[in-house]
């Protein structure tokens, strides 16, 4: 029998553990990693192991997330959407496939599994009743999840309807999750907007999913992948692999060229390794790969338990973990004048990979963390952002660690900070710091703004310390002299270097609107602006309310941009610009009616003449859309050398193909 101090130990941790599922699945605001999560919950299953006598109906060990919050409609779910287990390593994943084979299916002979990249997002259910869409809702606790229909119809690669033929009711189950390129331009933007940054992709993507305006997921920029299905009204598929292949005809967004199917423990250990070495080159972030018995009639025999499945693991990565001891805090001033802590770590080998300094986001951070100078910290790194701290390991101080105060002078310029209300975010109140003036320039130049080829930090670090530029309308009045005095510039780059700037001027005025960085006006709000104005002057001549009646400008937008144009400096900087010849082109509209109105267009391996963004762009504004994967509603695949699955699954489903020549010639236009 189990003595009271385990008793009390076992109590403590289902308390910790139920604490911790509801601030992750909950609140979207976890205190501990993934790994650390992990490690709680094997001693918990530990002591179930050697004492079952304790466990209770209510054990974290038969439930899957946590309870719906309350400002959620409940909807529960007809298939339990259940959780999985997780296996570590080799030998772990061996004793998971011999107990299949011997315990359970009495056979010697290999299985064959599926592998899938095991996405770090947030699981959700998406309803299609005779191929429509009618009801979506967030995993929940496995059996009631948080309905999120009209969150869910903002996200633009879920489908509203399903190709046909459709199956007349199906349930999909799916992740939600965020590419790391847009995760880090989602939170430059809540840096400048003076909001708070998100600590990954995943809370980010579950942040932006719970919102109760659905306005605002709209801008969040997530994406899905479907995995798995309850309810399917007239399956007819034997392999989980077929199911796959029937979502993604039906047009649901699946990542079947990372899905493979392997042979025993071998090909699935095999795969693993390969996978590994891939982690960080993805667009995206994965903690480990699921592994599901391929043949559905095997799934159905082995059946499920309280919490899992018996058919599916989870096969997890290595933590990204290290403990190391903050030196000291730097603090960097942004182009809106935003001052953000960064701590400088004691230099510490993170997954292959030399760490020295980690983001600490805002002062709210820091005081959430408790975190001194001096501190012993637990840093984690995700894929190529840059690390976060953790956890603050405040057992190993010794009384001599510093805190950290809000600056109350500006690092770069020592004018004053100032920090409104309903901010977290500091800023320098000198709009001619040295150091916004740096950044400033660096977005105006930057590939979604401008887009100069071949101003790169450095290039642009020397122009300024040389004296060449100290605004954005001197970058058009650099000579080939001026670039001469610049290391290692030749005629040869020089002139490739004012090409690309006389290129520049005729940028869209979307471009030109996101380079000049207002504050609160991202790439997606000087789209909107773009299409609705004609010209820079006309949008400075609007006044605030006109401003606001533009459908997804709000208070916050219109006030940031009256407060831009009525700044003499601005005006006298834009009127610099438009005698220099820097004239923006009106933004290209959709054509109603268009070329490729209503058609779905893949593009795949490398395009010679024009490049791939700029023929996804003509695709959508000739009327089409631009897809990222081949299925049965696909139109047309325009595809250049090196061309792949893609290529050949369009020839398998008999679709159109197009040379990059015949996809120019239909469209009517020539590369810009």
């Amino acid at each position: 029998m189990p003595g009271k101090n385990t008793k009390e130990h076992y109590r403590s941790i289902c308390r910790e553990i139920r604490r911790h599922n509801h601030l992750y699945h909950t609140l979207d605001a976890p205190e501990i990693s993934d790994a650390e999560y992990d490690r709680l919950f094997k001693e918990l299953l530990d002591i179930e192991q050697r004492h079952p006598e304790l466990i209770t109906p209510d054990s974290p060990s038969h439930q899957v997330g946590a309870p719906i919050a309350e400002k959620f409609s409940p909807a529960r779910h007809a298939i339990p959407m259940l959780s999985l287990k997780n296996v570590k390593s080799e030998e772990e994943f061996r004793e998971f496939d011999t107990s299949l084979r011997k315990t359970f299916l009495a056979r010697e002979e290999e299985i064959d599994y599926v592998c899938e990249m095991k996405l770090d997002g947030v699981a959700v259910e998406l309803t299609y009743r005779h191929g429509r869409l009618t009801s979506a809702s967030t995993r929940g606790d496995g059996l009631v999840g948080e309905e999120i229909t009209e969150n869910i119809r903002t996200i633009a690669s879920i489908p509203n309807n399903l190709s046909a033929p459709a199956p007349e009711l199906l349930d999909i189950r799916g992740e939600i999750f965020i590419q790391l390129e847009e995760f880090r331009k989602l939170n430059r933007v809540q840096e400048e907007k003076g909001e708070r940054t998100f600590a990954n992709p995943r809370n980010a993507a579950a942040g932006s999913l719970r919102q109760l305006d659905a306005a605002v997921t709209a801008q969040r920029p997530l994406a899905i992948f479907c995995y798995g299905n309850g309810r399917w009204s007239d399956a007819s598929h034997g392999t989980q692999l077929e199911a796959l292949q029937k979502m993604a005809d039906l047009g649901l967004p699946v990542n079947l060229e990372e899905t493979v199917k392997v042979r025993g423990t071998e090909g699935v250990i095999d795969h693993f390794h390969k996978l590994l070495k891939r982690r960080d080159s993805l667009p995206f972030e994965i903690d480990g790969m699921v592994v599901k018995v391929n043949d559905i009639s095997l799934q159905s025999e082995l059946g499920e338990l309280s919490r899992t499945p018996r058919w599916a693991v989870a096969f997890k990565f290595p933590p990204r973990q290290e403990t190391t001891v903050v030196e000291r805090v730097g603090l960097q001033v942004g182009r809106t004048g935003a001052i953000t802590p960064v701590a400088h770590l004691h230099p510490v080998n993170v997954s292959g990979v030399t760490v020295s300094r980690a983001s600490l986001h805002n002062w709210d951070e820091i005081a959430r963390l408790n975190l001194h100078v001096g501190d012993h910290v637990v840093v984690e790194r995700a894929g190529d952002v840059i690390p976060d701290v953790v956890r603050v390991l405040v057992e190993k101080r010794t009384g001599l660690e510093q805190p950290i105060p809000m600056p109350q002078t500006c690092p770069e310029c020592g004018g004053e900070v100032l920090k409104k209300p309903d901010e977290v975010v500091p800023r320098c109140a000198n709009p001619h710091c040295p150091a916004q003036t740096v950044e400033r320039i660096k977005h105006f130049v930057s590939r979604n703004a401008m887009d100069i080829e071949g101003l790169g930090a450095r290039q642009l670090s020397q122009l300024i310390s040389l004296g060449k530029v100290e605004t954005i309308a001197d970058l058009y009045r650099l000579t080939k002299e001026d670039l001469f005095d610049m290391e290692r510039m030749g005629d040869v780059l020089a002139e490739k270097l004012l090409n690309a700037i006389e290129q520049s001027k005729k940028q869209p005025l979307s471009r030109f609107l996101f380079g000049l960085g207002i504050r609160h006006v991202g790439a997606h709000t000087a789209r909107t602006l773009a299409r609705r104005f004609d010209s820079i002057e006309t949008l400075a001549e609007s006044d605030i309310e006109s401003l606001k009646a533009i459908h997804e400008i709000g208070d916050k937008v219109a006030e940031s941009l009256a407060d831009f144009f009525g700044d003499p400096a601005q005006l006298m900087l834009l009127q610099q610009l438009h005698r220099l010849g820097v004239n923006p082109a009106p933004e290209r509209v959709v054509q109603q009616g268009g070329s490729l109105s209503g058609k779905t267009v893949v593009i795949t391996g490398t395009l010679e003449q024009i490049p791939r963004k700029e023929a996804e762009e003509l695709v959508e504004r000739l009327g089409g859309r631009a897809s990222g994967s081949v299925s049965k509603k696909t139109d047309y695949v325009v595809a250049g050398p090196g061309a792949g699955s893609k290529l050949a699954k369009a020839e398998k489903l008999g679709i159109e193909i197009l040379t990059e020549e015949a996809f120019l010639a239909m469209t009517g236009e020539e590369p810009t």
